[in-house]
């Protein structure tokens, strides 16, 4: 059930470039893997999507990629501040899986600790830009990681139920090689809930709000 809360920061985290932002969980389900959450930055006008990274006993974890004004000021968050979270929001990945491998590149491994929990660490590729970003498949321990130029879909996608989430251009890879695969795409978000369209992406010809249809699509 979607809600809105104003939450304390328990802890923020480096995890190579990216950063793990820690909040007490409050009364929020942490939902389905996959699905995301609308976090309003102190001082900022819009709130940012975040897919949940973990959800430890009464904790829910995003890791966040410090690109811009709104998510680096989620990440100078301090032990003890506040902050507005709204969800789960969207659909998730679809759990009913026999051969389940986790697909993930750069900042779209966020989802994919919180899914290997829910599916019982099954294996995973992780593909990232350089050796500092692949510091972060720490959270993923079990996964292999490729950098940069080697490629995710370098290695044998075939014969498994891929489920993926990273750039555009790697899930459309992943799609070409693997037409079943689930994949988690990303776009701007401004309400989360489908009434500003700012999300909507055009694939295979059709126009998807991705906060109402997605973020996990079928290939």
């Amino acid at each position: 059930m979607q809600r809105r809360q104003l939450l304390e920061v328990e802890a923020t985290e480096p995890v190579g470039p990216y950063t793990l932002l820690r909040v007490e969980r409050g009364g929020l389900d942490p939902g389905r893997p996959g699905q995301f959450f609308m976090l309003s930055p102190p001082g900022r006008v819009l709130p940012r999507p975040m897919s949940l990274c973990l959800a430890p006993p009464g904790e829910l974890a995003f890791l966040i990629d410090p690109i811009g004004p709104g998510t680096r000021s989620l990440c100078e968050l301090e032990a003890g501040d506040e902050i507005a979270v709204f969800g789960p929001l969207g659909n998730g990945f679809d759990l009913r899986v026999e051969r389940p491998l986790l697909v993930g590149g750069g900042i779209g491994i966020a989802p994919l600790p919180y899914l290997a929990e829910a599916l019982g660490s099954p294996p995973a590729v992780l593909g990232f830009r350089s050796e500092e970003h692949a510091e972060a498949a720490a959270l993923l321990p079990q996964a292999d990681v490729v950098v940069d130029p080697t490629l995710v879909t370098d290695c044998c996608l075939e014969g498994f139920d891929v489920l993926a989430c990273g750039p555009e251009p790697m899930l459309h890879a992943v799609a070409a090689l693997c037409p079943g695969a689930q994949l988690a795409w990303e776009a701007p978000m401004a309400c989360g809930y489908g009434a500003c369209y700012g999300c909507a992406v055009e694939i295979d010809g059709e126009w998807k709000r991705l906060c109402v249809e997605g973020p996990v699509l079928a290939a």
